[in-house]
């Protein structure tokens, strides 16, 4: 297998990332990756995910700067960075950005760079970002500094906070493991913190430039905008030999916990009124994955009118399990009529839904901090109505995009019968890594929606690995060349193996939340499980995401407890216990084949495996996957690869 087919196999794309470079000075390290600095360790120990000078659009669209005249020098005691890297904006403005970043073995890391325009830029946010990890940093003791000299002593979230936590910041120190202290300070403008797991990004994110203040600006011809964060460890521990390096790699060893278990979710696929003649002809085919439920969405708005029940009535009868369906509410004309209307087209078509969820259209757009809320009826009257226009039907409320602004408007529940969101991983960032530690913030996500609403039924989805709508800007990215880009409503990497990966990541992370219905996926469309007929390697067959839903579908019901792995990052598993036997998932998060060490298990010597990988994806593309012996030993998972374990 070729380089490039093995990369297409896993990512859908030949395109490779940018590659890094590992920067070691002591007992601190980082990996330079495209101009930012990530992974940035102390003694092994993750201090900060990420710094990286970012340049927005009015969209908030990230720019990806052109880099030029990088210069590393790494030394024996620390290393020194250089570099220039070029936004090309509209209308021909550039934005040039001189960046040096220096690294000592005495545990003092700077970045600073300088942006300058001689053509005017305009931009939502030009400067720093600094991202600070979730896992084992949730909760802990914090001290802030503030831009007016005052300081505040209190703890990082472990609920994740709707609003900004911490506003108007100089520095933060916090614990990065006992005896080591992690002072982060930021120059050059005024700084704030928002949760980024809201967004389901793995991190918290201090960043410049208040959002209280106006966007997009513009920074004006010949006007320099510069800014330096620093980063300064203090280790009041006895000195110990040894590198500020990642712990070495070996088998992932995973052990069953004693967690209580949940029932999977049912699992369900959307159905746009533009994909509805497909996605019937596909079930009419038995080409799907025999999902339990169905999701059917309507937008007056996009032009989607009474004719969409007739294609919904006829897919609906293909179906044997539920459906429900999603309606962006106008509000333009009397919500009661428009609502007795779409009841009253549904009776016509014969479309008889198990479930309706509504939420007003306009709040499918974020109102940002220091914003004006749009106007919007009170969401009591709004479910009153519904209630009333679908009597018969159980009713649903939250929203159509995502846990954040669920967490900034928070839906008078009492008289729902269940809470939804939704979830989209490429809002702020979309390479590779980024995109699979999202499956961090998923249980925070779950936990905070169980602490606001307790125990009524929860749905997620669909979340998809493109996002299908924009609730920041104007629109979702085109992305015409299938590259990795936030915000875009096609990823290239749907076709892979990685999209396959994601999904049952997803659902691991999700599973102990114990949810009504999952969705991650269409079947048909740039959200589908079939690849179009252009689309090689798969040749219009199922994508490697058909075999992961089709797996969690079948699961579906099966009560479920977490396995634990030394190595969560690269590895997550679960045990499904249901009449037939247990069943074990497994999932690979890493490019890298992985060894599973799975001695802990239990597992029967005729227990029957099934892999999805590089090797068995091309033949599921058109078939199934093959049961084979698992054998004795340790296991290896091919990078992105699946493996279930009946047995």
């Amino acid at each position: 297998m070729t380089d490039d087919t093995l990369a297409f196999r896993l990512t859908g794309t030949v395109r490779m990332e940018p590659g890094s470079r590992l920067l070691a000075a002591g007992r601190l390290s980082a990996e330079l990756s495209g101009g930012a600095l990530r992974n940035i360790r102390y003694d092994g120990t993750e201090v900060l995910r990420a710094v990286s000078f970012l340049v927005r659009d009015r969209d908030w669209g990230t720019y990806d700067p052109q880099i030029e005249d990088l210069v590393v020098d790494q030394r024996a005691d620390g290393f020194t960075v250089t570099y220039r890297a070029t936004c090309h904006g509209p209308e021909g403005t550039k934005l040039v950005l001189r960046a040096h970043i220096d690294g000592d073995e005495h545990g003092r890391l700077a970045f600073s760079g300088t942006a300058r325009s001689d053509t005017g830029f305009e931009t939502n946010r030009c400067g720093f970002c600094v991202l600070h990890p979730i896992v084992g940093v949730a909760g802990t003791p914090v001290r802030v500094e503030h831009v007016d000299g005052t300081f505040e002593a209190t703890v990082l979230p472990d609920l994740i906070a709707p609003w900004q936590p911490f506003m108007a910041m100089r520095a933060m120190t916090n614990q990065a493991l006992p005896g080591v202290s992690v002072e982060c300070r930021m120059e050059g403008d005024t700084f704030e913190m928002e949760d980024q797991r809201n967004w389901s990004d793995a991190s918290y994110k201090t960043y410049v430039r208040p959002l209280a203040l106006p966007w997009p600006y513009r920074i004006e011809a010949g006007v320099d905008v510069a800014q330096r964060i620093t980063l300064q460890i203090v280790d009041e521990r006895q000195r110990r030999a040894g590198a500020g390096l990642p712990p070495t790699s070996g088998p992932v060893r995973l052990t069953l916990t004693q967690n209580p278990a949940q029932p999977l979710p049912p699992i369900g696929i959307v159905v746009t009124p533009e994909e509805a003649a497909e996605t019937r002809a596909m079930l009419e085919a038995e080409r799907n994955p025999q999902v339990q439920a169905l999701l059917f969405h309507v937008d007056p708005l996009a032009g989607h009118d009474d004719a969409v029940f007739d294609a919904f009535a006829a897919l609906a009868a293909r179906h044997r399990g539920s459906t429900t369906l999603e309606i962006a509410l106008p509000c333009q004309a009397p919500f009661a009529d428009e609502l007795h209307a779409m009841a009253a087209a549904m009776d016509k078509a014969g479309f008889t839904p198990d479930a309706v969820m509504v939420s007003p259209a306009v709040d499918r757009q974020s109102t940002p901090p220091g914003s004006v809320w749009p106007d919007c009826p009170p969401l009591d009257d709004i479910y009153a109505a519904a209630r009333a226009a679908f009597p018969h039907h159980a009713l649903g409320g939250g929203m159509l995009s995502y846990f954040t602004e669920l967490n900034r408007k928070r839906v008078p529940a009492t008289d729902l019968d269940f809470i939804s969101h939704c979830t989209n991983p490429i809002v702020h960032a979309a390479d590779d890594r980024s995109v699979l530690q999202t499956l961090e913030a998923l249980p925070f996500i779950t936990r905070s929606v169980r602490a606001i609403y307790g125990d009524r039924r929860y749905r997620i989805g669909p979340s998809t690995l493109p996002m299908r709508q924009n609730p920041y800007g104007s629109r979702t990215m085109d992305n015409p060349d299938g590259s990795r880009i936030p915000m875009a409503h096609r990823d290239p990497r749907q076709n892979g193996l990685f999209a396959a990966a994601y999904a049952i990541g997803y659902a691991i992370a999700v599973a102990p939340a114990g949810l009504d219905q999952l969705t991650l996926s269409a079947l048909t469309g740039p959200f589908g499980l079939f690849a179009g007929a252009g689309e090689p390697v798969s040749q219009g067959g199922r994508r490697p995401l058909f075999h992961a839903v089709a797996m969690l579908a079948e699961l579906a019901g099966a009560k479920a407890t977490m396995i634990a792995a030394d190595r969560p990052e690269a590895v997550l598993a679960m045990c499904a216990q249901r009449e037939a036997g247990r069943t074990i998932l497994a999932v690979n998060l890493t490019p890298l084949p992985q060894t599973l060490d799975v001695s802990a298990l239990g597992i029967a010597p005729e227990a029957v495996a099934y892999r999805l990988d590089a090797d068995t994806m091309i033949d599921a593309a058109a078939g199934t996957l093959k049961a084979e012996r698992l054998g004795t030993g340790d296991v290896r998972l091919g990078a992105y690869g699946v493996l279930r374990i009946d047995g």
